[in-house]
């Protein structure tokens, strides 16, 4: 993706402990490469998961930021997980939304039920009372009755659920080719415009055997 101009916008990502940090990842680096600030959360249990996924030398977390995140065009924040007095937990501070990619059913019970126990829960529970945007990406299976309420609940007041859930229809030859096609799902609910997969109406059908007549 190319990058051409700094806005002014941000938007806070959260990670959490959820196997699929990749995806939270990737995320901050398109919008970071898109020029947005970004304000970066991720849970203890999420900088586990960039340890045994990644590799990450979650030791030294600033600086291991800094090594993954500094070089984009944008600019990016980073909030200790307890830090309750941070600006992203006031509605009075405004950002364009917030997404937790991935999503743990952890950190997914605590937003539905309205906790604020840590700076994540406030941060999202400060998106529904403000009625901006808070997508939720969960990364759990299997799902059990509690799990799927806690969907419905955050549905139900104003929250956007994108299971982290592959397609295949346009071939995907790598990982980075899967994570791309989520990321770029999660973009266009953000809306932002962006070529990180190909659409479905972008494919070239002949050409990949597809058949329009064909039926279900």
């Amino acid at each position: 993706m190319s990058q051409s101009f700094k806005t002014d916008k941000e938007w806070i990502v959260g990670i959490t402990g959820a196997s699929g940090a990749i995806y939270g990842v990737r995320l901050c680096e398109v919008l970071l490469e898109l020029g947005f600030h970004v304000k970066i959360l991720i849970t203890e249990a999420g900088w586990r998961v960039l340890k045994e996924e990644l590799n990450w030398n979650v030791s030294q977390r600033q600086e291991t930021l800094k090594k993954y995140f500094s070089l984009f065009p944008g600019e990016y924040s980073y909030f200790p997980i307890q830090d309750i007095g941070a600006s992203i937990a006031s509605g009075s501070y405004q950002t364009e939304g917030m997404v937790i990619m991935p999503c743990s059913m952890g950190t997914l019970a605590g937003i539905s039920h309205g906790m604020s126990d840590n700076l994540m829960e406030r941060a999202a529970d400060v998106m529904l009372k403000e009625g901006r945007k808070l997508i939720v990406v969960p990364r759990e299976t299997p799902l059990h009755m509690i799990h799927l309420e806690n969907m419905l609940r955050l549905s139900k007041v104003g929250a956007t659920i994108i299971p982290a859930m592959p397609a295949f229809y346009y071939k995907p030859k790598t990982i980075e080719d899967i994570v791309s096609f989520l990321v770029g799902k999660v973009l266009d609910m953000m809306g932002i415009k962006h070529n990180m997969f190909t659409r479905w109406g972008d494919l070239d059908e002949s050409k990949n055997g597809f058949d329009s007549n064909r039926g279900n």
